[in-house]
């Protein structure tokens, strides 16, 4: 985590033209949404080239209720501050997980197919610099938030299922990962209006 500030810096730089073009006036909010934007669409990405290389998933529901558990925010009472806090919470539990599926993959099959794990590393670089942004976005002299993976609460596979029982937690957090960044677009949008940016972004 030591060199994500210097990513950050590069990540004006990086392709994607169509979705990582600047927002309409550079606040610190409307740049957390347009991350958010594009870890969704890669999220995207990267859950349908499994499904690809997972042929058996075209016709498999996976059971189960979310995997990721923020502590809950009563909506009534939630003040945009509180809502981005859970979101980060939920993301750090995202990235706990994204961290085993590379360690475990790693394990079983060592390096895969290039396009799919260049797509886990994109993947995991932005959802590290969303949690920088969204930690940017609540810190204060009274406040500071960790952008570490945080495993604890996450699902682990309990190994009885064997290599398909990894193919399909692999393609819960993926689904959990698409969900997450989706929320995070959302929530993101609706913090940044509060701030008084652009709703048009």
């Amino acid at each position: 985590m030591a060199d994500l500030e210097q990513d950050e810096q590069r990540e004006q730089t990086e392709q994607s033209p169509a979705l990582d073009s600047p927002l309409p006036g550079p606040t610190q909010t409307g740049r957390a949404v347009s991350i958010a934007r594009l870890l969704h669409h890669e999220c995207g990405l990267l859950l349908q080239l499994y499904k690809e290389k997972e042929s058996f998933l075209s016709s498999y529901s996976p059971d189960g209720g979310r995997m990721v558990s923020p502590s809950p925010v009563p909506q009534e009472e939630a003040s945009g501050e509180q809502q981005v806090e859970r979101l980060h919470a939920a993301l750090r539990q995202c990235l706990g997980l994204l961290h085993s599926v590379l360690l475990k993959e790693e394990e079983e099959w060592g390096e895969q197919e290039e396009d799919y794990e260049t797509l886990k590393k994109n993947v995991r670089h932005r959802l590290e610099h969303l949690l920088l942004s969204t930690r940017g976005l609540l810190e204060g002299p009274d406040t500071t938030l960790e952008v570490t993976p945080d495993h604890q609460g996450t699902e682990e596979p309990d190994g009885a299922g064997g290599l398909f029982g990894l193919k399909v937690w692999t393609y819960r957090v993926l689904l959990e990962l698409h969900h997450w960044a989706d929320h995070a677009a959302e929530t993101l949008h609706v913090f940044h209006m509060e701030r008084g940016g652009a709703a048009d972004l």
